[in-house]
């Protein structure tokens, strides 16, 4: 009797089993669907987010580099004023300036502005 028990024990369990398979496997793959797609929602948040945030650090760093840039630009234009301003009246600074750079020039032919504000067309170094 034992091993008809046995037998009959086992032929019951496989029946339940294949019975929770039958109607269970539905309900498993639909449960599988559902957790994949909440996977992928949360994946896709998570890219978004990400996407915005490296946003938000290009703009932060476009705005600081443009605030750079304008703080250069101030310092460039103060320079420019200050150098204007201390070349005022000093035509004879200026044109040793220019005289002095023409030595070191490796050239044949120079260009010199007169008082007319006409070159001389030609001076040879003979």
């Amino acid at each position: 009797m034992n091993e008809k028990n046995a037998v009959l024990n086992i032929s019951i369990g496989g029946f339940i089993g294949l019975l929770i398979l039958i109607f269970g496997w539905p309900n498993y793959s639909v449960w599988e669907k559902e957790m994949a797609g909440k996977a992928q929602l949360r994946e896709a948040e998570w890219t978004k987010q990400i996407a915005i945030e490296e946003a938000k650090a290009k703009f932060e760093s476009a705005a600081l580099h443009a605030q750079a840039e304008v703080e250069r630009a101030k310092g460039v234009a103060e320079a420019n004023e200050i150098i204007g301003d201390s070349l005022k009246g000093n035509n004879e600074y200026l044109k040793y300036l220019m005289i002095d750079s023409m030595r070191d020039m490796d050239t044949q032919l120079i260009y010199i502005p007169t008082e007319a504000g006409l070159p001389i067309l030609e001076a040879r170094n003979k």
